[in-house]
């Protein structure tokens, strides 16, 4: 019979705030829109592969967006200006997803970048959606089709900032006509278009792109100390400023008047930059900025490295510029008279254009907690507020929110000299670890988790994540429960042994147990009533769990206290790495820094056993419930399992591309055939599961996005956890599917073989594309879900043709003979109830994802192009999805053009297809024209009521002509 085994599949995650790899967004809340809110708004990060909405204010979780197809982590997040429900989120794949923020939901799905996405930009009305990534491209994208448009290249080196550029419209076409209106002449709002791009990226260059005839049209050097790693647009659009290495930001002028006379092809035939660079500044400190956050509403920004520090620059007003420029000129004056020289004239204070050191002045310095991975400006208000608040993501695990006065607020105060005041309001750090995890200790039922870093001791409850109790301790190795469950005692690096008390949050007592050397492991007995630890001095020490009565101070009365009293010590050769006793008690297994494992008697301490073979150190080792097997793992990558009997090693395999740093048996199965049932969790980030008989891998389990540090194992093997340097705690349960071990090998197989299918395909698209080397593409992606879809159109047209050329030749029959049978057709359309064969192939093009069907129809060889071409004739011809019809056949021509037009045979099913487009369209416009008129009666209807009649009050209003020309006319007259 074929053994079987249960599958473990993730449960859960939790124990993460934020990670490093993506950044932060701020979002006001309900509350925070009325003015006596007391909220500090939501914050919107990337954990891994999820992404969390954070309250600020009271640290609770809200909502985690998750995608089960996604195993790709969040690289970088962005809001939509004009619906503030729609995220972006781009991830470590090159995929990109929008967000719906009320449902969690995703809205649509893009996939065109062949690395991680590092910028993203909606436009101003949310139409458009510009990302950069690591392959050095940008992708325009079509929210409203659903598509990308093109893809932009010339940078050399990765995207690092995007930002759309807001031009205003000088004319615009009157409708129905060819003259042109001055729309800018008049006191209306100012209206405003977004024909431009400017992208920086780490080659050091800046350039600004034309998306309406695509091409670049201007490229600068942005950065002369290197690579260029940051942008900052200001609100206006008037400038924007560029960062990168050394601390140095370069200041740009956008020349929006200009650019507004080149889109609209006004300009006067010279060459002149838009982009034009008006100085450098430097900031205090000296390493790479990475972020630069323009105030929306004050004049403020914000620029970060990442250090510990965010410096808040201030943006001066042209009044205060001028002052302090003459307060400059005075001194230097004052300077020369009293040292007896002559100044040369200096320009008149109006002509001359203040300097950037006199535009922008460093504010303040905010200090943070731990290294910055992205600050924002949070709750902007209005443009007077007495302080500003700033919101940063830092690589520790942790969100904090500052509160920073502003400077005419810091001018009313008495003591304005000092530098201006900041405090951290608010922080969202209890839910996770600063640092690793480096040990975790399950409870005797499974019920709580202690997990353990440098400084903190946190207490979860698995069931429902949350994390009651944090302490303070110190840099934990190594943990445990104490028998009990309310104690839960830690091994440090500086040889301590501390007690908690889970119930009182207390320190009960901390042992100087091994005189400063680290306590790299230690071992509760399987009776409960000792323990035994391991350092780095090169010994085990084992300590016994004593009662005692100790005095209250200040009472008579007693209270009982655990106390650890040694009773003996073993010495060894080397420091001790891992310990472990056997389920009779009757073995003690020490792995040691010299590459081998000692297997001692507990009663008496004599070595038993010398296990030799491993080629590093052992790490972690671990013995069976029945005390016949032994499993180490080693940082040689390699698991190896021995016979307790007489220490022959009975399998070696390679088991993790890194160190394996943990391996565990089922401490108390429940049946007998998962006794020799193994977890190993290794720095490459994946846990496996093995049967210690056949010696065979039975599931690899992916999922973190680090290095796994430590690993617990529940008491019947139900459950599994692990910690990660990604900050992540997962809990991996067993599921309702069971696995064989043929059917995982052949599934492995497969997925081996669709991804070396998928990296062929996108190649051979992407050297197609590189052949070129046009500055504008095509932007496509090839993946298993668009081969996908491309084979189930040609299995639905294969099979639509067989039944369509069959149904034709009944109704020709049937003409002739009404009592015919129907035909026996394919059974797939039985199914479906009986469908036309045109019905099915429009179904199967409905079903694909509107963002992959351009790669899809790629998929297409072009020897079936007429069979599709019938179909879309027939789809325009019956009105059936006409709009999708014509979307095909326009890619399809764009795709195989040259094809085409060699081929004759294909003229007639085109210029059906025109002709059933033409029909369509002409019923489209007069659809349309007969609602404008609807419409426009619905109007002069309303007027007549408001007015009280036909010949109402006549009034006078502007009709402008052409540029500049103006005309009177009766507005309300009918």
């Amino acid at each position: 019979m074929v053994r079987s085994y249960r599958r473990f599949e993730p449960s859960h995650s939790f124990g993460t705030v934020c990670t490093a790899s993506s950044n932060a967004v701020w979002t006001p809340d309900a509350r925070t829109t009325t003015t006596r809110s007391t909220g500090a708004g939501r914050s919107y990060v990337g954990a891994n592969e999820d992404v969390l909405c954070w309250d600020v204010k009271k640290g609770e979780l809200l909502s985690r967006w998750h995608d089960t197809d996604n195993k790709s982590e969040v690289t970088v997040l962005s809001q939509c200006a004009a619906q503030s429900d729609l995220f972006a989120a781009g991830y470590a794949d090159g995929a990109i997803r929008i967000w719906d923020g009320l449902s969690g939901q995703i809205v649509v799905s893009f996939n065109g970048h062949r690395s991680a996405v590092t910028q993203l930009q909606f436009d101003r009305e949310g139409a458009r959606l510009a990302s950069g990534s690591r392959d050095t491209d940008i992708i325009i994208w079509n929210l409203l089709s659903e598509t990308a448009e093109f893809r932009l290249r010339g940078h050399k080196d990765q995207i690092t900032g995007l930002s759309f550029l807001q031009t205003p419209v000088i004319t615009r076409q009157i409708p129905h006509t060819n003259e042109g209106i001055d729309v800018g002449t008049t006191d209306s709002e100012e209206e405003i278009e977004e024909k431009y791009l400017v992208s920086t990226s780490k080659d050091a260059l800046i350039k600004l792109w034309d998306l309406t005839n695509p091409h670049c049209v201007e490229t600068h050097v942005a950065q002369s100390s290197g690579e260029c790693w940051a942008l900052g647009v200001s609100p206006d659009g008037a400038g924007c400023i560029t960062a990168g290495n050394d601390g140095e930001l370069k200041v740009w002028h956008i020349g929006q008047e200009r650019l507004a006379k080149l889109s609209n092809g006004a300009g006067d035939g010279k060459k002149q930059d838009i982009i034009t660079s008006h100085g450098i500044l430097q900031r205090q400190g000296r390493d790479r900025a990475i972020g630069i956050s323009f105030h929306p509403k004050q004049d403020y920004l914000a620029v970060h490295g990442s250090d510990k520090a965010v410096e808040v620059w201030r943006m001066r007003a042209q009044d205060e510029a001028n002052r302090h420029i003459q307060r400059k000129r005075r001194r230097r004056r004052e300077k020369a008279a009293a040292a007896g020289e002559s100044l040369p004239a200096e320009p008149d204070e109006s002509e001359a254009a203040p300097a950037v050191d006199d535009l922008f002045v460093s504010y303040v310095v905010v200090r943070t907690g731990g290294k910055i991975r992205s600050a924002c400006w949070a709750n902007p208000g209005t443009r007077i507020s007495k302080a500003l608040q700033l919101l940063v993501s830092m690589t520790n695990n942790q969100i904090e929110l500052y509160s920073v006065a502003t400077y005419s607020a810091q001018q009313r105060k008495a003591a304005s000299k000092e530098g201006p005041e900041y405090s951290r309001s608010l922080a969202v750090d209890l839910p996770g670890h600063r640092t690793d995890i480096r040990t975790l200790a399950l409870s005797s039922d499974d019920r709580m988790l202690a997990s353990a870093s440098s400084g903190q001791l946190k207490i979860w409850n698995l069931r429902t994540e949350s994390c009651l109790r944090t302490i303070d301790c110190g840099q934990a190795l190594c943990s445990a429960f104490l028998p009990g469950d309310r104690i839960v005692l830690l091994g440090t690096k500086t040889g301590d042994l501390e007690m908690y008390d889970v119930s009182t949050n207390t320190l009960i007592e901390s042992i100087p147990a091994h005189e400063g050397q680290a306590i790299w492991t230690l071992a509760v007995h399987p009776d409960g009533r000792s323990l035994v630890t391991g350092s780095a001095d090169k010994s085990a020490k084992f300590w016994r769990f004593d009662v005692v009565d100790e005095e209250i101070p200040g009472t008579r009365r007693t209270t009982q206290r655990l106390k650890l009293t040694q009773t003996r010590q073993l010495k060894v050769s080397d420091d001790v790495l891992s310990l472990c006793f056997s389920p009779d008690s009757r073995l003690l297994a020490v792995a040691t820094l010299d590459n081998t494992v000692k297997i001692f008697f507990v009663d008496s301490l004599k070595l038993f056993l010398t296990l030799y073979g491993h080629k590093l150190p052992v790490l972690n080792l671990s013995i069976s419930n029945d005390s016949k097997l032994i499993a180490t793992c080693s940082a040689d990558k390699n698991v190896r399992i021995w016979g307790l009997d007489f220490g022959d090693c009975h399998k070696a395999f390679f088991a993790h591309q890194d160190s394996v740093m943990q391996v565990n048996f089922i401490p108390h199965p429940t049946e007998r055939e998962e006794a020799h049932l193994l977890f190993s969790a290794s720095k490459d980030g994946v846990l496996k599961s093995w049967d210690g008989d056949k010696f065979e891998q039975i599931q690899k389990l992916e999922g973190h996005h680090g290095e796994i540090w430590a690993m617990a194992v529940s008491r019947t093997g139900e459950t599994v956890v692990t910690a990660s340097h990604d900050k992540s705690i997962r809990v991996w349960q067993v599921g309702d599917d069971l696995v064989f071990l043929e059917e995982e090998r052949e599934k492995e197989q497969e997925e081996m073989y669709e991804a070396t299918l998928a990296q062929n395909l996108d190649k051979d698209h992407r050297d197609e594309d590189d052949q070129e080397q046009d500055e504008v593409a095509a932007a496509g992606k090839q993946t298993i879900a668009t081969l996908t879809h491309g084979e189930r159109i040609i299995e639905a047209l294969e099979v639509a043709l067989v039944d369509r050329d069959l149904m034709r030749a009944y109704e020709r029959d049937k003409a002739r003979n009404p009592k015919l049978a129907l035909p026996q057709r394919n059974p797939l359309f039985t199914a479906m109830g009986n469908i036309s064969a045109e019905s099915h192939v429009l179904k199967t093009l409905s079903r694909i994802p509107s963002a992959a069907l351009n790669d899809a129809l790629l998929i297409i060889p072009f020897t079936t192009l007429p069979t599709l071409f019938i179909f879309l004739s027939l789809f325009l011809q019956q009105r059936m999805r006409p709009d999708l019809a014509w979307r095909v056949t326009f890619f399809l021509l764009q795709a195989h053009m040259q094809q085409i037009v060699a081929a004759a045979s294909m003229r007639d099913a085109l210029q059906e297809i025109l002709d059933a487009y033409d029909v369509w369209s002409r019923s489209e416009q007069d659809l349309m024209g007969f609602n404008l008129a609807g419409l426009e009666i619905m109007s002069r209807d309303a007027r007549e009521r408001e007015t009280g009649g036909w010949l109402g009050d006549v009034e006078e209003e502007v009709v402008e002509q052409g540029k500049g020309r103006r005309k009177r006319a009766f507005g309300s007259l009918a």
